[in-house]
């Protein structure tokens, strides 16, 4: 659950006291009047004194809540009697809380959260003529409670006032609803997914202050009569999607075992980590089923039915969905399937579509979609091109040193220098983000060879790279650049990269490699290149694959430059792209769906 959202049920909280001072004639009457028939004895004395509440009061005193009814803590229950829960209903719940008991958190166990917690909900709450309400539990679900029935249990007897709150009896237990995350491991086909969500690593309980309740101060510290926790999982976050909270609404597309068996065995591979990486294992458990899963949430307030007839933009489909982009391009969208250049069988709910075939399961918070049949392919999800800007920052690791022989300081050999391409240029859209750097000499021995290292980050392992070097032009910054600032240069490309051990390994790609003068180019560096081990998702202080581009120039003069125009590095999965004299073309999804940048 998000701040705000924290927040906002804190505000709801405060209002509901407001409305509750100001009304309420008929609230107060309603206690006033029954004031005389309060018990002056506790819940759990009047439950357990109930001959017909028998079987409840006997999975509530094993399951330990007894102790929490005899408090002063204020609860409001709603108990099944024994004609509608009968003891051998009770000594099933007891047989299957004591299985789960220390292995799973209290407020975890299945029969606390869908029994127990189901049935009872914190402070004081009656019903009174006409009165109509949505109930929260202690379990986080809202069960409808009007003047006849508690969700579709009929209500037998109500507001029995005791001294620490409020007792209905029932005809029946109450139901309880399921939502997406709770579904997942309900599910004997999602065993895979719901393993992956709910692992100790990724799934925890956070401490909410704002719905506890405080009971004042010890040595500067508050403590709680009653502490609420809410779910949390790591995997929320990053798939920016809480599948637990009641208030949102998702579809989630989710494989069933044999396909995640299948999916796990096909990108396992991807995600080989060397051996210096920190906490390798749980990076190497974690990346490949991450890959698997995101991209599979959709937000039904960002996907209307219309919306989706169309396109459907999942929750990891970055930036904004006003404008569905990634990566600076529209073609360049990831997580995103079907959309305006795509064909009809490509559309969600088309033949080729991910939602065709699914299983639909609904849950208080939207459905999950089973599917045996998966139609979310990697290069659409995480086998995404990779682009180094030359000018964004973090890109540019180095450039090659010299030492002043006055000052006796390291100096850069060449200055680095940011070139727009205006918009009345004519090369303007044909240079990516219509920028590039210029690698200016900083330094004019003719021995000195000039070198720029850059960073390359979050490749794949043992899958195929096309690497592509594009350099820009002079007349992309200046229309009217002399024949001299227009000369090409020759390059030395070396590609560096760890080994299983995490050494560096090198590899030279190109060593006499002539640039483009007077257009963009596309210098094809490696083709179907495979990493042995991945950096995909790692924070890197020092990545480990960089990629340095040097001159390789042996005379200057009316030839070659030793000026570098660098406009950007693409790491491209193998066999999605073509260079022609005039145009870059791709398919970024490999699904025929192709677009083109011109060169010239």
């Amino acid at each position: 659950m998000s701040t705000k959202h924290i927040y906002n049920k804190v505000i709801g909280f405060a209002l509901a006291i407001l409305t509750f001072a100001a009304c309420s004639d008929t609230w107060n009457d309603h206690f006033e009047s029954k004031g005389k028939d309060m018990k002056d004895y506790t819940l759990w004395e009047g439950i357990s004194q109930n001959s017909n509440l028998s079987n409840f009061a006997k999975v509530i005193e094993k399951c330990g809540f007894d102790k929490s009814l005899s408090s002063s803590q204020v609860f409001t229950v709603f108990a099944p009697t024994n004609d509608h829960f009968s003891a051998q209903e009770a000594d099933e719940l007891i047989a299957a809380y004591n299985a789960e008991k220390g292995k799973v958190n209290e407020d975890d166990n299945t029969v606390i959260k869908e029994f127990v917690h189901n049935h009872i909900a914190m402070y004081n709450h009656s019903i009174y003529e006409a009165s109509s309400d949505s109930l929260m539990m202690m379990n986080g679900k809202r069960i409808k409670l009007s003047t006849s029935s508690f969700g579709s249990s009929p209500i037998l007897t109500k507001n029995e006032l005791y001294s620490n709150g409020v007792l209905f009896t029932i005809d029946g237990k109450a139901e309880f609803a399921t939502n997406i995350f709770e579904y997942l491991r309900k599910d004997a086909d999602l065993d895979s997914v719901s393993s992956f969500f709910y692992n100790n690593h990724l799934y925890h309980h956070e401490f909410i202050p704002g719905r506890s309740i405080p009971g004042g101060i010890i040595d500067g510290k508050t403590y709680y009569l009653d502490s609420v926790f809410v779910q949390r999982n790591d995997l929320f976050n990053v798939l920016d999607a809480d599948l637990n909270e009641e208030d949102s609404t998702y579809w989630m597309v989710a494989p069933t075992n044999a396909v995640w068996k299948q999916l796990l065995e096909e990108y396992q591979p991807y995600f080989n980590y060397d051996n210096q990486v920190k906490f390798r294992d749980s990076m190497m458990y974690t990346s490949p089923r991450l890959a698997i899963m995101a991209g599979t949430i959709f937000s039904r307030t960002l996907n209307t039915d219309a919306q989706l007839t169309d396109s459907a933009v999942s929750t990891n489909a970055a930036y904004t969905y006003v404008n569905r982009r990634m990566w600076g391009s529209n073609n360049l969208h990831y997580y995103q399937y079907g959309g305006i250049s795509s064909t009809n069988t490509k559309k969600p709910f088309g033949p080729e579509g991910i939602f065709n075939g699914t299983e639909n399961v609904q849950c208080t918070n939207g459905q999950v979609m089973k599917t045996d049949n998966w139609k979310i392919d990697k290069l659409n999800s995480f086998n995404q091109w990779i682009i180094i800007e030359a000018e964004d920052r973090g890109s540019l690791k180095e450039v090659s040193q010299y030492t002043d022989s006055k000052t006796n300081e390291e100096l850069g050999t060449v200055t680095p220098i940011t070139r727009r391409v205006l918009n009345d240029n004519p090369f303007y859209g044909k240079v990516w983000g219509d920028a590039f750097v210029e690698f200016e000499e900083a330094v004019n021995e003719g021995k000195i060879q000039h070198s720029v290292t850059f960073n390359i980050e979050d490749v794949l392992s043992n899958i195929g790279y096309d690497i592509y070097l594009v350099t820009a032009p002079a007349l992309a910054n200046d229309s009217n650049a002399t024949q001299a600032q227009r000369l090409p240069t020759q390059l030395k490309c070396t590609l560096s990269y760890h080994n299983q051990d995490g050494t560096a390994q090198e590899k030279v790609l190109g060593d006499k490699i002539t640039t483009s003068p007077d257009e963009v180019g596309y210098i094809l560096l490696a083709e179907d290149f495979k990493f042995p081990c991945s950096s995909w998702g790692l924070v890197e202080a020092e990545p480990q694959v960089t990629l340095t581009v040097a001159t390789n120039v042996a005379r200057k003069g009316t030839t070659w430059t030793k000026t570098l125009r660098i406009d950007c590095i693409m790491l491209v999965p193998h066999g999605i792209a073509t260079v022609d004299e005039e145009r870059f073309t791709i398919s970024p999804h490999g699904d025929g769906d192709t677009f083109y940048w011109l060169r010239k």
